[in-house]
Formats: structure tokens, C-alpha cells, sequence
């Protein structure tokens, strides 16, 4: 499970900023049962999911891309670049002291009953720090610790990695642990694996993950749990069923690239095409007796929202199953509160999250707040001043006298005692200044 994930000087974020699923003291008695994992290996109790609420352009979508862009540079590191490629790090640009700092990751989690911390210090040409640290019992071992391109070692615990130091084959712009991976050490390819498995989708654009949800349908077994998910979100859909692309009949209007792309692909590596997903509806007679099911396509006529509750359904249950991290940037974007709160309550049930799987998401959905389902340590704020510095903090934050656990967070979320929220004075200004101009030429 994610313990803790910090960022320094990426993006909008300038000072280390840091998001802490450790449940806090001072909601013991709340919800505690169903919304936390009680961890007594290590004595911590680990929150199942976080919200996090902000202004436009106040870091909440560049907090998940630090999460996005550590995930990638792990897993990619040390196979999709050679010697000498430019890392497409973004530190943060507005002061003089940042711009040409490096940007700093880390990450603390635990998996297969062993905690790990990982992080990295990396600039736009290579990595300035890299450490690993292990904590199989109750002391935190360190692996290895990284200065440039100078590697302290554990000899025992970490040899594979000392190896491909010795034989140089550690690039300048190339992560020891992704290097370690590829040569079967074995802590390193847990804490990959790890990482590969933290699952950052974004709620604006599903066609990045559509496909991948209608790869599952053609297993019964998922098709089954993707169409519950469907009837249970109420939108009428009596099953589903994949319309495959017959080659033999290729659009005319399609590009030649495009067309040869898909012929070749087909026929050398047997690949299927989907061509749309039709889902079956029940229909009625004048008397509203049932007559039959017709069958709709999903991109031409269900709703956006409908297209991305089915493409999120592959993802929610992939993480489900197998106790990843779900992290989604504009979880409610196209969706219905109440959906929204379901996706919630799915992941805080003890009954069907047995394998503890975390959300961690974005939203402007303030209906959330108001809803019960979270606790003040699992809702989260982006907040930029006006040198154009974000930070992130929680409810959990104020002082217990400041914020009780029962009063109304959303009420007092828009009116802005927890700040977080935009100053629209000058916009209220802007409207009453062009009034005063429009009364002036009427006279």
C-alpha cells in the first residue's frame, strides 16, 4: 500500500510537498472500520483513499503528474533513452533559485509485508541522487545511496546492483534501480513491479484506457463483473457485446497508413480490431410490456458519461482485484455525484476492496464533502500563492478546535475557511465596472 509520496520543484510545486495516507489520531473513531487498513506489522493504519479539492490552476493535476512522470521514468529510464537524451523534467520556472535545481521523487510504501522508501533527484541532463531503503522487520536498511555517478552499495543485500555498477553499466541519465531490474535483481524488480502497478488514468480523456477495458470483455468471467458494474451504476445496459472490425470491409474515407497498418498487423500477428461496442437496451410496447433488447453503439449512442464509467470499469476492477492504487486526475468530470460516490464507497468497503486497493483523486465535486464518506485526514488541498508556489495539505492539518469532525465541510469549503478556494473579487470588480459603463451609455 502507498504510505507516502513527496515531490520537490516540479511544476508548480517549489518546496517538497508531500501526501500522507497514515490515518490520523484525531478521527480514531471515524469510519474507522471500512476506510482504513490496520497495518500491525509495521503499527500504522493506512487510509484506502484521498480527495483532493483546489482552485483551477492551484497544482491538483500537476501533483498527479509527478506521481505520472515518477512512474514513467522508473519503468523507462534505462531502456527508452541512450547516453546523452535530454530527461524531460520540468522543474518549477517562476524564481531563479528553482529553475535550474533539480526535482526531487519519493516514494514509501509497503508490499509483500516489507516497507520500501525510493526516491530520486534528477535534472534535465541526469541523476544528481538516487537511494533505496528497506525495512523488512522494525530497522530501515539501506540498500544504496547514490551521488551523481558514485555508488554506496550494501555488498550483501544489494550485490546484483554492485555488479552492474563495477561493470559500468549504469548510464548518467539511467536509474540504478531500473538497470538492477533488467538484470534480476530481485528487491529491485518488487519495488518496479511496485511502481508499474500505481495505475494514474486521467477523467477528461478516456480513450487511453477504453481499449483496455474492452480487452477484458472477451474473458467471461470480466465481462460478467463489467457488466455489474454497468446495471449497478443504473444506466439500463442489459449486456454488451464487442463489434469486431472486419477487414474485408474497411472504410473507403480511411488513411492509407491507417488502412495498411491495421491489414498488416492482422495478418502477421494475428491481432483483433474492435470496430465499436454495442450495448443491448430493453424495449417496449405502447402498454410498456417488454418486447425484446436492441442494441446501441456505445460512441455514437450512450452518453459521454456512460462511455466513461465503461472505460473506467476495466481499471477499477483490475485494481480491485489485485490491490493496486487507482489514481485519477477529474474523477467526477462527465459523472453524476452520486456515481462518483459510489466509486468511493467501492474502494472504502472492507467487504468488496478485500485486498485493500487505494483511490487517491482530484475533484471539484464538492457534493463529496457533505457525503460522509470521508474522514478530515483523507481530504486534501492545492493551494498556489502569488509567487505562483502550490502546496498540498489536508483538513487533518488544522488544529482539531479549528475544524471538527462533525461540522460542515462543504459549506465551509466554499465560503473558504479552508482556503483552497479562488479569490474572485477582481472578476465580481470586472462585472460591475462593464454595468456601470452599459447604465452610462443608456443614459
Amino acid at each position: 500500500m502507498l504510505i507516502q509520496f513527496s515531490v520537490r520543484n516540479f511544476k508548480t510545486f517549489k518546496e517538497r510537498t508531500s501526501l500522507n495516507l497514515v490515518a490520523s489520531n484525531y478521527d480514531k473513531d471515524t469510519r474507522e472500520s471500512e476506510n482504513i487498513l490496520e497495518d500491525n506489522k509495521f503499527n500504522l493504519r493506512i487510509l484506502k483513499s484521498a480527495v483532493i479539492y483546489g482552485a483551477n490552476a492551484s497544482g491538483k493535476s500537476k501533483f498527479i503528474d509527478a506521481l505520472a512522470f515518477m512512474k514513467r521514468f522508473v519503468v523507462s529510464s534505462s531502456k527508452e533513452s541512450q547516453k546523452g537524451d535530454e530527461i524531460d523534467v520540468e522543474p518549477f520556472r517562476l524564481s531563479v533559485e528553482s529553475e535550474n535545481s533539480p526535482t526531487e521523487f519519493e516514494v514509501i510504501f509497503t508490499f509483500n509485508k516489507i516497507m520500501y522508501r525510493y526516491g530520486f533527484e534528477v535534472d534535465k541532463k541526469q541523476i544528481v541522487s538516487e537511494w533505496l531503503f528497506r525495512k523488512p522487520k522494525t530497522k530501515e536498511v539501506e540498500l544504496f545511496y547514490r551521488d551523481y555517478q558514485k555508488f554506496d552499495v550494501h555488498p550483501r543485500n544489494f550485490a546484483k546492483g554492485a555488479t552492474v555498477i563495477k561493470e559500468g553499466l549504469v548510464r548518467n541519465n539511467a536509474l540504478l534501480l531500473s538497470v538492477a531490474a533488467q538484470f534480476n535483481d530481485s528487491t529491485s524488480i518488487n519495488v518496479l513491479d511496485w511502481i508499474k502497478n500505481l495505475k494514474t488514468i486521467s477523467g477528461l480523456r478516456e480513450d487511453g484506457y477504453q481499449g483496455y477495458t474492452m480487452g477484458k470483455i472477451k474473458d467471461p468471467n470480466n465481462k460478467k463483473k463489467i457488466l455489474e458494474l454497468l446495471k449497478a451504476a443504473d444506466l439500463g445496459i442489459q449486456d454488451i457485446k464487442l463489434e469486431m472490425l472486419d477487414i474485408e470491409k474497411l472504410p473507403k474515407e480511411m488513411p492509407k497508413e491507417l488502412r495498411e497498418k491495421i491489414i498488416k498487423e492482422s495478418s502477421e500477428e494475428n491481432t483483433e480490431f474492435f470496430s465499436d461496442i454495442l450495448t443491448s437496451h430493453k424495449k417496449f410496447d405502447v402498454s410498456k410490456r417488454f418486447i425484446e433488447n436492441i442494441n446501441f453503439s456505445l460512441d455514437d449512442d450512450e452518453s459521454s458519461g456512460t462511455q466513461k464509467f465503461f472505460a473506467l470499469t476495466g481499471p477499477i476492477i483490475d485494481v480491485i482485484e489485485n490491490g493496486y492504487i487507482l489514481v485519477v486526475d477529474e474523477l467526477d468530470s462527465k459523472l453524476h455525484p452520486n456515481l462518483v460516490c459510489k466509486i468511493v464507497s467501492l474502494f472504502n468497503s472492507k467487504e468488496l476492496n478485500p485486498k485493500n486497493a487505494q483511490l487517491i483523486f482530484n475533484t471539484q465535486d464538492t457534493n463529496l464533502l457533505s457525503s460522509g464518506l470521508f474522514r478530515r485526514d483523507q481530504i486534501w488541498f492545492t493551494e498556489k500563492d502569488k509567487f505562483g508556489e502550490a502546496r498540498l495539505y489536508s483538513l487533518a492539518d488544522f488544529k482539531s478546535d479549528e475544524v471538527r469532525k462533525t461540522e460542515a465541510f462543504e459549506e465551509n469549503y466554499i465560503r473558504g475557511k479552508y482556503g483552497a478556494v479562488p479569490f474572485l473579487g477582481f472578476f465580481d470588480n470586472l462585472i460591475y465596472k462593464k454595468l456601470l459603463e452599459q447604465d452610462e451609455n443608456e443614459k
